[in-house]
């Protein structure tokens, strides 16, 4: 009767250690999954901080070149396309990521044009409304770049854990990731 308690008894451990461990690996995934989705967002929200300081940079350079009408208008049209396109963070997929990243990437592509406008006005480049801005604007595409790093991690982290053992049970979808687009990889012209 002993040796059959305690064989019981050492069953239900076992089994309590095994619910135990289940349970602690999914609350592991959907934190690390939520910790995905809080990178995304910041991705987002940095994203939208530049969005936000770009009317104030075209009001800014427009007051001094007022000839360069297609460039303001492709820097609009772009901030335009790219505030349109929004990813559920729940539902980000490859393609999905891919989309937005062209977007902003025409963002990033129409701000270097209007930035080179200043090398043609003098008075331009030492208004300290224009420095203010462009200083923000830069320190916005470097967060973007550090937010896109975090998120990347983030993912890999995710991916990482529900390919692995027991994660893998659970049917979790893989995360994509930000890469560099051709234009990105592309070198910028400097011209004098």
């Amino acid at each position: 009767m002993k040796k059959s308690l305690i064989t019981l008894l050492a069953i239900l451990g076992i089994i309590g250690v095994l619910v135990f461990y289940i349970i602690g690996t999914y609350n592991r995934l959907v934190r690390l999954d939520e910790a995905v989705t809080a990178s995304w967002a910041q991705v987002d929200n940095v994203y939208k901080r530049r969005a936000d300081l770009i009317p104030n940079l075209v009001s800014t350079v427009q007051g001094y070149a007022k000839h360069e009408s297609g460039t303001f208008q492709a820097v609009v049209e772009a901030r335009a396309k790219a505030t349109q396109i929004t990813v559920d963070p729940s539902n980000l997929t490859a393609e999905k990521l891919k989309e937005y990243q062209a977007a902003q990437g025409q963002v990033s592509s129409a701000l270097g044009k209007l930035m080179m406008i200043q090398e043609n006005y003098p008075d331009l480049k030492a208004n300290q409304n224009f420095l203010d801005l462009q200083a923000q604007l830069e320190g916005t595409e470097n967060r973007i770049a550090t937010e896109r790093m975090n998120f990347n991690k983030a993912a890999q982290d995710f991916n990482t854990a529900i390919r692995r053992f027991p994660g893998m049970l659970f049917g979790f979808d893989k995360r994509a990731y930000f890469e560099a687009t051709e234009a990105d990889k592309e070198t910028p012209k400097v011209q004098f």
